[in-house]
């Protein structure tokens, strides 16, 4: 009997509880803590259409072989220009320096696992890069190459400079300016990207078919890296003192070969010629320290490579290559309305 008795208090007590707990939450009601409040607010209407345009926009990761040069950064303001055109998210990167592959690849595994609807990549190694853009390629992610190929037929397309072409026009003004007779030298940014490669093989090749009273004595490569490019051109010439010379085939390698002339007082002894453009370049070929260079169109090439990236996505018709042109300039042309567009600083 005394256990019933006291299972009767002990219930009478919680059903007492109970109720002061409900007339608490009762009270509590227009506070507005009421716990059916949380669940309403993520289904509202405002939500659900932002949530949905972040799902649908299409992203494209771009990828560039660095971001250091100012190059670089016409191409990024070509591709935003683009962006912005076509309605598209893109992010924009590249390692600090044009020899750090294996941290490119590491952006390119990177932007892969966010599931872009394209990837547009210039290539530091165009064969290191392979495998990773040949998973691409699987999963329907269309490649688009930009600046440097890749040694295979992976990219959609590949929106670049002719760079042979254009390393073969330096080659030609630096055979005029030596006279076609002479030693000369190359300082390239890599012999592993199809820019390097190609700017190289171009210049050379045109030399030897050309111009047999010239001779390259040397070829070096500095990584697009100016500090170690002026070591390498300063090694160049002392060990060829008669050089006449010097071709730089890409920002960085052209102001690395112009600083190792200044440092050893060879200015107006040795020829100069670079490529690309920059604020360094452009007050060079107006002070006559430096000869002339190759421009690009750097913000072209950005530009076409979000476009044809998104042609691609669409399933439109893209051309295997795309050529953005070439010029040269000098101390003559480089305020013309035909250059002074393509040049950046």
């Amino acid at each position: 009997m005394k256990r019933s008795k006291k299972l009767l208090m002990c219930t009478g007590i919680m059903l007492v509880a109970a109720a002061l707990l409900g007339a608490c939450g009762a009270n509590n009601s227009g506070t507005g803590s009421k716990p059916a409040a949380a669940p309403a607010s993520t289904s509202a209407p405002s939500a659900a259409p932002s949530d949905a345009k972040k799902t649908d926009k299409i992203y494209i990761p771009v990828i560039s072989k660095g971001f250091q040069h100012q190059f670089w950064q016409a191409v990024k303001q070509g591709a935003e220009k683009a962006a912005k055109e076509f309605q598209v998210d893109i992010t924009f990167e590249g390692p600090e320096t044009e020899s750090q592959v294996d941290k490119q690849i590491e952006m390119l595994q990177a932007a892969l696992g966010k599931n872009p609807k394209a990837i547009a990549f210039a290539a530091l190694d165009s064969k290191a890069a392979i495998p990773l853009l040949q998973k691409a390629k699987s999963a329907n992610i269309p490649v688009v190459g930009f600046d440097s190929g890749v040694d295979s037929d992976i990219p959609v397309t590949t929106a670049a400079t002719d760079n042979k072409k254009a390393a073969a026009l330096a080659a030609d003004k630096m055979a005029e300016l030596v006279g076609k007779e002479g030693e000369i030298a190359l300082i390239v940014h890599d012999q592993t990207s199809r820019t390097g490669i190609d700017r190289r093989d171009g210049f050379t090749e045109q030399i030897k078919a050309k111009y047999p009273n010239i001779k390259i004595v040397d070829t070096q490569y500095g990584g697009g890296d100016q500090l170690k490019s002026t070591d390498l051109a300063k090694a160049i010439i002392q060990a060829h003192p008669n050089i006449k010379g010097f071709f730089g085939a890409n920002e960085g390698s052209a102001i690395g070969v112009l600083n190792a002339v200044t440092e050893l007082k060879k200015d107006g002894k040795i020829i100069v010629i670079g490529y690309d453009s920059g604020k360094q370049q452009i007050d060079a070929i107006r002070s006559g320290k430096m000869a002339g260079a190759i421009t690009q169109d750097p913000i072209g090439i950005g530009y076409w490579s979000v476009k044809a990236a998104v042609q691609a996505i669409k399933g439109e018709q893209v051309p295997k290559n795309i050529d953005t042109g070439f010029h040269w300039y000098d101390k003559t042309n480089i305020d013309s309305d035909q250059i002074k567009p393509l040049l950046y600083n």
